[in-house]
């Protein structure tokens, strides 16, 4: 097929999306890149897509959209999580029984 030229690509692209934006090309294949290494492959194109959802929700301006990069940025390059960790929120904490313990000093400071 030969050398794609990206700009080609993304005015036609934005044309066919039906939005007018200018993209830092730049800023977001730095990101994917970083994300990718960092986290996981799949992990740049949905962090690409997040990015341009909140610049779009927060109507950000060029300045405004490299804080938000930065900031991703700074996560991916901070990511330790291996990619079979558990996320927190699904682990089920064991619940101590403390059925043996005497609560009737808590339950007096509640009544005063």
């Amino acid at each position: 097929m030969g050398d794609v030229n990206l700009h080609d690509w993304i005015d036609e692209l934005s044309d066919v999306l039906d939005v007018d934006t200018e993209v830092d090309e730049g800023l977001v294949l730095d990101l994917a890149r970083t994300v990718a290494k960092s986290v996981e492959r799949p992990a740049a194109p949905i962090t690409a897509y997040l990015l341009g959802f909140a610049a779009g929700a927060q109507d950000a301006n060029p300045e405004v959209i490299e804080k938000l990069a930065a900031r991703a940025q700074a996560l991916a390059d901070g990511w330790d999580r291996p990619s079979d960790a558990p996320d927190p929120d699904d682990i089920d904490d064991e619940v101590p029984d403390d059925s043996i313990v005497d609560h009737t000093a808590d339950e007096e400071a509640f009544e005063d």
